[in-house]
């Protein structure tokens, strides 16, 4: 077995010497050969300085935040009352309907939010940095698949879709102008 492999690299071998050192062609396939070569090994060091240049930004935006955490410098009250009402915008549906005071760092939020809402809002906004404290005073509505909803049809009729411009039911996308 081990002979056989042995004369089948030389074999490969002799080929290849009789590829690369042909008289007609040879200079140009090993041109050609190099010409890959460099290119190959560029892209493979530009694969790696972007994959290190990505993962040193990944650390140095890690030490960044840790060291935010970190620091005990205080947040003034306005900062810290921007920073929770767009906070808000994320947590709840409509942030327009929460109120929210800020003194030294309490936080006092009111309104009307959905029942899972005003239970994960205040937890939410207590793991912010510069919050000491979190009131909540937030009124939890009623949700929107209670059977006192205005856009349920009745029991016994069907949901029948509003007339159109013209008179008649509009079933399908309306044409734009």
């Amino acid at each position: 077995m081990n002979s056989i492999v042995r004369f089948a690299a030389t074999l490969a071998a002799g080929a290849a010497a009789m590829y690369f050192f042909d008289p007609a062609t040879g200079r140009r396939r090993r041109a050609q050969a190099r010409d890959r070569t460099a290119a190959a090994c560029s892209d493979a060091d530009r694969y790696v300085r972007g994959k290190c240049q990505y993962a040193a930004g990944r650390l140095q935006g890690a030490v960044a935040e840790t060291r935010s955490r970190l620091a005990s410098h205080p947040i003034d009250d306005a900062r810290l009352h921007e920073r929770i009402r767009a906070r808000l915008g994320h947590l709840v549906e409509h942030a327009g309907a929460v109120e929210v005071e800020v003194q030294d760092g309490r936080v006092t939020l009111s309104g009307e939010v959905s029942d899972a809402e005003a239970q994960s809002v205040p937890r939410a906004i207590g793991r912010m940095p510069g919050v000491v404290s979190v009131e909540s005073a937030l009124a939890a509505r009623p949700s929107a698949s209670g059977p006192d909803q205005e856009s349920a049809p009745a029991s016994g009729q069907s949901a029948q879709p509003a007339p159109g411009p013209g008179g008649q039911a509009a079933v399908g996308p309306t044409p734009s102008l």
